[in-house]
């Protein structure tokens, strides 16, 4: 992910809710407590565009993450991890977690920042953590594309090949958006859904449909509670 940098006057003035200091406190102490993958759990990367535009959703996913544990934990378990991008070239994240308030105590320090997408990042970040354990699916949620459509084909097809579906939830319709993060979600051998602006409700059932098929599989979508989501899931999963 990104490294740290020196602060630029004007850019980087403490934001009301959280601190770099303190993301970055919380981060390493997270770190410093060894995570091994444990046999027969399922293990999913939940990223997030953290960028000024995504403030409504970004609150409303830090109140939805809970469901997306409780739907796992019905079949077997999920060790999440969380990741997230804003301001200038901001890139992070945690360590992987089994609870949801260790991973809402995480969100609750972050607020969003202005910033360009980095979807990119994400795509990379996600093949690494596959290559030292294996990753049963990647999350995004965003509204946004900045970056090289051809270069994020290259990543989610790569994604693919290591056996990584990426399942990219859309907030809104912007056109530019809505290619790219269908064209990730099929190159990965993903899924696609748009969502309207602070639709918790879709979001929630989208994100407990995830947690269903990275803890238990296809099968266990299968036998999730049937539903808008599930079934958009399903018909793009065959």
């Amino acid at each position: 992910m990104t490294k740290d940098r020196a602060p630029i006057p004007g850019r980087d003035a403490p934001a009301a809710s959280s601190t770099r200091t303190e993301i970055d406190a919380f981060l390493d102490k997270a770190r410093s407590v060894p995570t091994k993958a444990v046999p027969g759990r399922g293990r999913l990367i939940f990223a997030l565009d953290a960028t000024m535009s995504r403030q409504p959703t970004w609150d409303i996913a830090c109140r939805l993450q809970a469901d997306m544990f409780q739907q796992a934990a019905t079949i077997g378990g999920l060790d999440v991890q969380l990741v997230y991008y804003r301001g200038f070239g901001e890139c992070r994240a945690s360590s992987w977690v089994s609870d949801s308030s260790r991973l809402g105590a995480l969100m609750s320090r972050i607020d969003c920042r202005g910033g360009h997408t980095q979807i990119g990042k994400v795509l990379a970040h996600a093949r690494r953590e596959n290559e030292a354990g294996q990753v049963r699916a990647l999350v995004f949620v965003g509204d946004a594309m900045e970056e090289s459509l051809d270069d994020l084909c290259g990543a989610a097809g790569e994604l693919g090949l290591t056996g990584v579906p990426a399942f990219v939830f859309q907030e809104g319709d912007d056109p530019v958006a809505a290619n790219a993060f269908r064209e990730i979600a099929r190159l990965s051998n993903g899924a696609y859904c748009r969502f309207s602006p602070g639709a918790a409700r879709e979001l929630a059932e989208l994100l407990r449909a995830v947690a269903a098929y990275a803890a238990g599989g296809y099968a266990a979508l299968e036998a999730a509670p049937a539903n808008n989501a599930t079934a958009k899931l399903l018909a793009q999963l065959r």
